[in-house]
Formats: structure tokens, sequence, C-alpha cells
């Protein structure tokens, strides 16, 4: 009897940026996954390289992405979680050495560029995968299955909401008005609602949008609406802001049979940030309590306590780096593609335009 074939090595990923998104989401999840391990974190701030060797006892820590880029072997995975004006020439230079490379949203600053990287990943024969963790959320898997269930009907409104409470700038590039930082909810939180509306709905004919500066001092946008139309017929109504003092529903969704109303965030950010893994046996990964599930129903309200109660899926954002290590090691579908993120960033694009000069945008 033939023994059984051993296990393949652990894909060694390389982490460029260890801020919010390297060390709340991206190294948690890469350390969770099997077949993947975190080897090496690059940043240049002692502190910040402290809390990873806290966290990662035997990672390496690179001062810089040149210095990952020379190790040899070469990472099998890099990871760029590093300020959004760093994406694309990080991006390009790991493709163009033939390494696999997973970018935060977004991608770049312009479809343009989105494509570009497409095109040079086709070339080099590399994977590129764009983390867009959102697809993952509870309320968002519980909303596709309702939508494949046709409990809903022939939806004609969507609203997404992500909205914050957040009075005092924190500063930082993502609050800069400097162009080439990309910084804005638009682009920050736009990318999620915006990518959720597109794989939910299809592509968008239509783009409107207002973007106000709300709080003193501060100069990106913190305060955004977003009207698409889809090709489908479908309106999405996308709001993002950090200045909202009573939050609204994270979604609502309207159909001809029935409605569904959903309060609340995802609760998986909140668990990575309190430093719980997925894999706890002590708790279940991104289950939420039953006074958190949405409504369905028509003609009532959720509040007054209309509708039926439906359990929210729980969150799965493992899933994503389960799906890149699947990728890498049997040859998969990247879990979101750089053409998505292109076609994403056509919306906010075209958002920007309609905004900037007070008119709908046709796509």
């Amino acid at each position: 009897m033939n023994a059984p074939a051993p296990a393949p090595a652990p894909l060694r990923v390389g982490l460029v940026g260890y801020g919010l998104a390297g060390s709340v989401f991206h190294a948690p999840l890469v350390s969770a996954t099997e077949g993947l391990v975190l080897d090496t974190v690059v940043t240049s701030d002692p502190g910040r390289a402290a809390q990873a060797r806290e966290a990662y006892p035997d990672v390496r820590i690179a001062a810089t992405a040149d210095e990952l880029l020379a190790q040899s072997p070469a990472p099998d995975l890099i990871v760029i979680a590093s300020p959004n004006k760093t994406h694309v020439p990080l991006a390009t230079a790991a493709l163009t050495a033939g390494i696999p490379v997973v970018v935060d949203k977004p991608l770049a600053a312009t479809a343009a560029e989105a494509r570009e990287l497409a095109a040079l990943a086709e070339r080099t024969g590399t994977f590129l995968s764009v983390f867009q963790n959102r697809r993952w959320d509870n309320d968002f898997l519980t909303l596709r299955r309702l939508l494949a269930d046709g409990e809903l009907g022939e939806v004609q409104r969507f609203e997404s909401r992500f909205e914050r409470w957040r009075p005092q700038l924190k500063g930082g590039w993502r609050e800069s008005g400097a162009p080439e930082e990309i910084g804005g909810l638009l682009y920050d939180l736009g990318s999620h609602v915006v990518d959720q509306a597109l794989v939910l709905f299809g592509p968008v004919v239509r783009v409107y949008a207002e973007t106000d500066v709300r709080r003193p001092g501060a100069e990106a946008d913190d305060d955004t609406f977003i009207a698409l139309t889809h090709a489908s017929g479908v309106r999405s109504h996308l709001y993002v802001s950090a200045t909202t003092a009573q939050l609204g529903p994270r979604f609502r969704v309207l159909g001809s049979r029935a409605g569904y109303v959903k309060y609340g965030l995802d609760p998986q950010e909140g668990a990575l940030r309190e430093g719980l893994r997925p894999g706890d046996p002590e708790r279940a990964w991104g289950e939420e309590p039953e006074h958190l599930w949405g409504r369905l129903g028509s003609g009532e309200s959720p509040l007054t306590g209309g509708g039926t109660p439906v359990k929210t899926a729980p969150g799965d954002y493992p899933a994503y780096y389960a799906a890149v290590a699947a990728a890498l090691h049997d040859g998969g579908p990247a879990p979101v593609t750089a053409l998505e993120a292109a076609h994403c960033l056509d919306v906010l694009e075209a958002a920007r335009r309609s905004s900037r000069d007070g008119v709908s945008v046709d796509l």
C-alpha cells in the first residue's frame, strides 16, 4: 500500500506594511490559513516591528520592500498592505519578478493602472488578486443567499451604508487631500460598497455622486453618497461617512416581493482588533447574536418588530486567503481579480467626476 503523499511545504508570505491593514487584517488571516506561513513583515517603524515580533515570534523583519524582493529564495507570495500610493509600483515590481501578489484595495488610483497590472500579470503568468474582504461579511453572505433563493422577488433598490461617527480627525495619509495619496472615503470605504453592488447586481451604466468635506481641518471627502444605475435596472444608493451621528441600516434592499433590512457591522473586524483569531475553539468565528439579525418582510418597520428575523450567515474572512492558497497550490482562480477591481475603479472615477462637475456620468 502506497504511503500518502507528503503535504506541500507552506507558502512563505512577505507582508509589506504593518499598519491597520497589515496588523489587523492580513497578518492574522495569513497566519490562520493552512498552507500559508507569515515569513517576513516589511516595516521601517521600530514600534511596529516590535509588535510584529511579539505577535509572530518566528517572523523576519525587513526595513524596505526592496529587501523583501531581494530575498533568495524569493517569497512565494507578497501581500501589499502599505499606503495606497505604493500599491502600483510595488505590485509592478513583484509581478515583474514573477512573484504572486495580493494587493489591498484600492488596487490603484485609476482603472487604467489596474488594467495595466492585470495585463502585466497575464504576460508574466503571475498570480494577482485584490483583497476585498467585505465580500465575506456576514450580512453580504446572507443577502446573497436571499437573492439566490428569490426571497425578495425582483430587486428594485439596494441601499448600503458604511457609516461611522468620528468627528475628530485621526491624521495620516487616509485623510490627506494630496491626489497622490489616494485618500478620502470614496476610495476607502467606497471601494467596498461599490464592489459589493457590482457583485450583487452587475455592471453599471450611470453614476451620480456627492462628495463632501465636513469636518473642520479635513482635506479629503468624509461624507459621500453614490447613486448607481445598473444595466439590470437595479438602482444602488451607497453611503460612506465618518460624520454620521445616527447610523442608518447597513443594508435596506427593496424588492417586488419583500424587503430586507439589516443593522450593524460584521463582527470580524472588531474580533481581529481585539486579538481574536479564526479557529479559536471557544468562539464561533463570524457569528453574531440573534438580536442583530436582519428582518425580511413587507409593509412593516423592522424597528417595531415587523418582518421575519433572518439568521445571519457567519462572516468568513478566512475564505479569502484559503482561496488564495488553493489558487497558488492548485492553479485555481483568484478570489478577486484585477479586472474586477478595474470595474470598481471605473465607477469610483466616474463618481469623482460626477461630484466635481455636478452631473451624472454615463459608463
